[in-house]
């Protein structure tokens, strides 16, 4: 399947997605209603303790709701997505085929959260390399620019290896989620040349929408709380939250859609350069601490690997 009908046949996750980000905005507007009506009551800097309990409130919401929901969210659409592109078709009831394949990968919700975190810490450690090129060359005039563009960039391309890896992790039943995720690392960035490349449009794409996506929303936000007299660091916050939905329910949808389809291609005929698990140990402690935990449980995948 292409990227189009792999994105809109799996529709179901975005819009699920979309849900889950809309009852925290609903959330964050009543809380937020609520803590107002309660600091204009007080004398003072009532209203400025107000703002910050309800801060603290809705950002311990939300780190809870992704954690328990956002992130089994997630992984159900990797592996409906994985199906996708691998079968060439999807189940009839994709909510529970997802259910049960997450179920039966990750067996609890901790082992998910802990191999996703590896993934992503790894693959964030990796990038490093173009912080070393900005530190050397930072003195030359313009060139600290073109770092930081080239960085955010490669930030926004690589910002999807986890949910490919992830998505590795489900073709590979025989084998521990961490093994085949430090493997599925490793493949990524045999293939990182064509995987970049299919990721340039994309990623300014994302850019470009991504701004719109905040611009849009804290402008009709400041407009509306204007009006009532509500200060515009509100309407600053609320606009983020509603920026962050929409990017999180379609422009991150599709995107990782996108890089998912071309890791697809290449993963299962890539050879694996065992080498490269030495190089990446070194590079970044969490994939060492990815390898290691998928070592411990299939310690014969890797013979040929020094420590």
């Amino acid at each position: 399947m292409k990227t189009k009908d792999v994105y809109l046949k799996t529709m179901k996750f975005v819009w699920l997605k979309l849900a889950l980000g809309s009852a925290m905005i609903l959330f964050s507007l009543i809380t937020m209603a609520i803590f107002l009506a309660i600091g204009s009551l007080g004398k003072g800097g009532g209203v400025a303790i107000a703002f910050w309990l309800w801060l603290f409130l809705v950002c311990g919401v939300f780190v809870w709701v992704q954690r328990y929901f956002g992130y089994m969210l997630k992984a159900g659409h990797i592996a409906m997505v994985t199906t996708a592109v691998t079968t060439g078709s999807l189940p009839d009831n994709q909510l529970e085929a997802a259910k049960s394949m997450v179920k039966e990968r990750f067996a609890t919700t901790n082992v998910y959260f802990v191999v996703d975190r590896l993934v992503s810490g790894a693959v964030s450690q990796l990038q490093s390399g173009l912080q070393k090129i900005d530190n050397v060359l930072g003195g030359i005039p313009g060139v600290s620019i073109v770092v930081s563009f080239a960085k955010m960039f490669v930030q926004i391309a690589l910002g999807y290896v986890d949910e490919c890896c992830l998505g590795y992790t489900f073709l590979h039943k025989e084998q521990s989620a961490f093994k085949s995720a430090a493997d599925g690392v490793v493949i990524y960035f045999q293939n990182w040349k064509k995987l970049l490349k299919d990721a340039a449009v994309t990623a300014l794409i994302v850019v470009g929408i991504s701004v719109l996506a905040w611009l849009l929303p804290f402008v009709i936000f400041t407009a509306i709380f204007s009006a009532f007299g509500v200060s515009w660091i509100f309407a600053l916050f609320i606009g983020i939250m509603f920026a962050a939905v929409i990017r999180s329910s379609f422009v991150d949808s599709y995107m990782m859609v996108k890089m998912m389809v071309s890791y697809m291609e290449v993963a299962p005929t890539t050879q694996i350069t065992f080498d490269l698990y030495d190089k990446l140990c070194k590079l970044s402690s969490k994939f060492k601490n990815l390898f290691t935990k998928g070592q411990q449980e299939q310690p014969t995948q890797y013979n040929n690997v020094q420590m």
